[in-house]
């Protein structure tokens, strides 16, 4: 592959990302110690904040992958900086998937790192910058899901455990379905490549819709339903149990005043 030079400047951590990074850490010690007075704030601020920089690494694969392929143009962008407002559309990129968590618990982050397709050469260099995000993702969920696979849960206050339980559900989900061969996610990017010329003019006029059309069909309870019946079996191999991902969904959405404290919160502090 090529590699190709760049400035130091275009390599330089933002920090804008290294801010969000410490609202991460904060938040993260707040939840294991117990400093907030509400457990739930400081797992939203942590699990939000910790999701924002798996976005922001998501981004940073597909443009590093980019770069290495040939794409010499990325440095210039902004996108080795890892700061999310240097994306070319940061509302996919960052703020939708920040609402999709909010909204129904559903980790799918969206592609927003232009690359220029024509400077990289070989289908299997294509196909590998897209699926180079959804793996950050992958790497991510086995990170989070670390202390749960190892049974290295002892002393873990459960307020943490519940916030990196959840935290794993958005990372496994974000994978499956950017895995999906759907236009607009990299599922679709890693066989476009691999697709004729005329069936790729077909379907790009549905690119910018794919997202979007993949959430609304989440909102089928069926297919909902099925979808997380699928995450959760995943996660069980992990060792996270529905019990501790439905905790931290509740934890995460503390504004929900019909949602009960998780119990013994106090007892593993």
């Amino acid at each position: 592959m090529t590699t190709a030079p760049i400035r130091r400047s275009d390599r330089r951590i933002s920090p804008v990302f290294l801010g969000i990074v410490a609202v991460a850490a904060v938040s993260g010690w707040a939840a294991w110690t117990g400093f907030a007075d509400h457990p739930g704030i400081a797992v939203f601020l942590f699990v939000t904040a910790a999701w924002i920089v798996s976005l922001c690494l998501h981004e940073y694969a597909h443009a590093r992958t980019a770069l290495h392929s040939g794409d010499i143009s990325i440095g210039a962008k902004g996108y080795l900086t890892l700061n999310p407002l240097a994306y070319t559309h940061a509302l996919l990129s960052i703020v939708l998937p920040v609402l999709f968590v909010i909204m129904g618990g559903i980790g799918l982050p969206g592609g927003a790192v232009f690359i220029e397709r024509g400077r990289i050469r070989g289908r299997w260099r294509h196909s590998l910058i897209s699926a180079a995000g959804p793996l950050t993702n992958v790497v991510f969920a086995v990170v989070c899901t670390a202390p749960f696979w190892l049974d290295a849960l002892d002393g873990v206050p459960a307020a943490f455990r519940y916030a990196l339980a959840f935290l794993a559900l958005l990372q496994v989900s974000a994978a499956i379905l950017n895995f999906l061969p759907v236009p607009g996610l990299d599922g679709y990017g890693v066989i476009e490549p691999w697709l004729s010329p005329g069936v790729r003019r077909q379907v790009e006029p549905f690119a910018p819709f794919g997202l979007l059309a993949v959430f609304a069909v989440l909102w089928i309870p069926e297919i909902n339903h099925a979808f997380f019946d699928a995450v959760d079996a995943i996660l069980r191999g992990l060792g996270v149990s529905e019990w501790d991902t439905s905790w931290g969904h509740s934890l995460y959405q503390f504004w929900d005043g019909s949602q009960e404290a998780p119990p013994a919160l106090s007892l593993s502090s």
